[in-house]
């Protein structure tokens, strides 16, 4: 007797496509780091795990967040900074330190101060401005034609790189 395959297996394969859709496009996705702007917090080529179904309005100062930037030519490339501000802030750099609505930043992340001054800006509602740890080395906000990233492009926030496992951490 010759079993049809598709009657046996295509139902469950064609659910467990749904449901890898579904949770690739609204719950959580793994992403590779394509640069150098984050470090030392996030290492070139690391894999980090991004959760979506939170949205742009609980982020936090402080979250490391994949998005898509607001620049010319590059609006569908992916981009991981850590969130600096939201809408109705101020942003300041400074005599080598960030600023936030007029009260000095303290950022234990990064390694190596600001040898440029930028701002102050205010960000306009519904926008965010990024900025990577590598802050010397890093193309965000602050060299950005328009520096403000819409709340409709943030993709998700990182909660912990995975691989490799020597690099293993939360956010």
């Amino acid at each position: 007797m010759k079993k049809n395959l598709f009657k046996e297996w295509g139902p469950s394969v064609v659910l467990a496509l749904v449901i890898s859709f579904v949770c690739r496009t609204y719950v959580a996705e793994a992403v590779v780091v394509p640069s150098g702007s984050m470090l030392p917090t996030i290492q070139l080529q690391d894999r980090l795990l991004i959760e979506k179904f939170t949205g742009p309005a609980s982020l936090k100062y402080g979250d490391v967040v994949v998005f898509y930037p607001p620049i010319p030519g590059q609006e569908n490339q992916r981009f991981i900074k850590r969130l600096i501000g939201i809408g109705g802030d101020a942003i300041q750099i400074k005599d080598h330190v960030l600023y936030r609505n007029g009260v000095k930043v303290d950022e234990p992340h990064i390694k190596q101060s600001m040898n440029y001054d930028y701002g102050p800006v205010k960000i306009p509602q519904g926008k965010f401005f990024f900025l990577g740890d590598n802050r010397n080395d890093s193309y965000d906000s602050h060299l950005w034609p328009i520096p403000f990233v819409d709340q409709s492009k943030i993709v998700g926030k990182a909660v912990v790189t995975f691989f490799p496992l020597s690099d293993f951490k939360k956010f």
